[in-house]
C-alpha cells in the first residue's frame, strides 16, 4: 500500500469539490481537515489537501495499484488542467461565475452502477427525501468498508423482489426500474464499462432503451458518471433557477432562451452546468 504526493500545475478548488461531495450523506468527507475517503475495489483511499487553491497539493494514502491511482486521478480531475475551461468562460456571459469558482472540477461518482442507481432513485423526488431514500437503500443492501458506505453490487439488487423495495417507500415503478436495470447489468446485457467508450449519442440511445432511464438520467451518467465535458441538462430545474437568479429574470428561462448561449459555452457545457449548480447550492 503506497502513499503518493500529487502536485497540480493549475488552479484547483478542492474545498469546492468536497463541499459538493459533502451534500451526499453517503460520502465520507471531513471539511475541517480537507479530507475525503473514497471506496474503490473494497478498499479505502484517503485524499487530503495540503496545498492551496493556487498551489494544489495532495497526499493520497491507501492506493494498492497503478489502476487505482489512475482511477483517483480521473475521478477528481487531477489528470488534466482546468485552465482551458477558465480561459474559455472569461469571454462569456458566465464570466463572473468562473471567476468566483475558478478551478472547481467535475468530480465523478466512484462507480458507474452507483451513478445509475442514484439517478433513478432521485427521479421526481425532492432532494431531501431522495437523499434519505438513497441512504436507506445503500445502508440496507450495501456494505461498510472502514466505516465508509459502498453501494451494493448489481447481482445483489438483481435478486430482489419489488415488494422488498416497496416496503422501503419506493414506488412500484421505481422498484421495477432499479431491479430491471440491475438484472441487465448482472447478466452482462448492459456493460457500463464498455459502453463508456462510446459517443454521447450512442450512450444516450442505449441507456434510454431501458425502462426507467430517460434523457435526464442518461445525461447525468455522461456528466457525473463519465465526466464528459459538453453536457447541459436542459430539463434540470436547478439550472433553470440558477440562470433565473443570475440573469435577474422574473421567471425561469425557457429551453430556447438557454440554448441560444450554447454556442458560446461549448465545448464546456458541463462546467457551465456545474458552476450554475454551485451558485445556488
Amino acid at each position: 500500500m503506497l502513499t503518493h504526493i500529487i502536485e497540480l500545475p493549475f488552479a484547483y478548488r478542492f474545498d469546492e469539490a468536497i463541499t459538493r461531495l459533502s451534500l451526499d450523506p453517503l460520502n465520507s468527507v471531513d471539511l475541517a481537515n480537507q479530507t475525503v475517503r473514497v471506496p474503490l475495489d473494497h478498499s479505502i483511499i484517503t485524499i487530503k489537501s495540503i496545498g492551496s487553491h493556487r498551489e494544489p497539493k495532495f497526499i493520497l494514502t491507501g492506493i494498492e495499484s497503478e489502476q487505482q491511482l489512475q482511477r483517483i486521478l480521473s475521478i477528481f480531475h487531477f489528470d488534466r488542467s482546468l485552465d482551458a475551461v477558465h480561459t474559455h468562460f472569461i469571454n462569456t456571459n458566465l464570466k463572473d461565475l468562473f471567476i468566483k469558482f475558478e478551478g472547481t472540477p467535475i468530480v465523478t461518482d466512484y462507480s458507474l452502477y452507483a451513478n445509475i442507481l442514484k439517478s433513478i432513485i432521485h427521479q421526481q423526488l425532492n432532494l431531501s427525501f431522495a437523499r434519505t431514500l438513497t441512504t436507506r437503500f445503500v445502508q440496507t443492501f450495501g456494505e461498510q468498508v472502514e466505516d465508509v458506505w459502498v453501494y451494493p453490487s448489481a447481482d445483489k439488487i438483481a435478486a430482489l423482489e419489488v415488494d422488498i423495495l416497496r416496503g422501503m417507500q419506493f414506488s412500484t415503478r421505481k422498484a421495477e426500474y432499479i431491479i430491471g436495470i440491475s438484472r441487465a447489468i448482472a447478466q452482462g446485457e448492459l456493460a457500463l464499462e464498455t459502453l463508456a467508450n462510446e459517443t454521447d449519442e450512442i450512450i444516450i440511445k442505449k441507456l434510454t432503451s431501458y425502462r426507467g432511464i430517460g434523457p435526464w438520467t442518461a445525461e447525468s451518467f455522461l456528466l457525473f458518471g463519465l465526466g464528459r465535458d459538453n453536457l447541459f441538462p436542459l430539463g434540470d430545474i436547478g439550472l433553470q433557477n440558477s440562470l433565473k437568479q443570475l440573469w435577474n429574470m422574473e421567471q425561469k428561462p425557457s429551453k430556447e432562451e438557454i440554448i441560444v448561449h450554447f454556442e458560446s459555452w461549448s465545448p464546456y457545457l458541463s462546467y457551465a452546468s456545474l458552476y450554475l449548480w454551485r451558485n445556488i447550492e
